[in-house]
């Protein structure tokens, strides 16, 4: 199967700047980029070899809750809404 690596540079290319920055200044937010990077990482590494789809799909899975709060604390970063109000 075919590894696609997604940085968080690469998902967020307008946002380099305010993701470096962000995890410059805060931890919680540079503990989660790490997070979010590792489990690419791991994901990546099941994709190449004989993996149990499951375990490969609840990863991905994961990823993807990580980038959507990720994507959160971006906007709200940027002075933005948050995302929850819906306003």
């Amino acid at each position: 199967m075919h590894a696609e690596y997604h940085s968080l540079n690469k998902d967020f290319p307008e946002k380099q700047a305010q993701l470096l920055k962000l995890s410059q200044e805060n931890p919680a937010f540079a503990r989660k980029a790490d997070d979010y990077e590792a489990l690419n990482q791991r994901i990546c590494s099941l994709q190449e070899g004989a993996s149990d789809a499951a375990a490969l799909e609840s990863l991905m899975q994961e990823r993807l809750a990580l980038k959507d709060d990720i994507a959160r604390d971006l906007k709200r970063a940027s002075g933005s809404c948050c995302g929850g109000c819906c306003g």
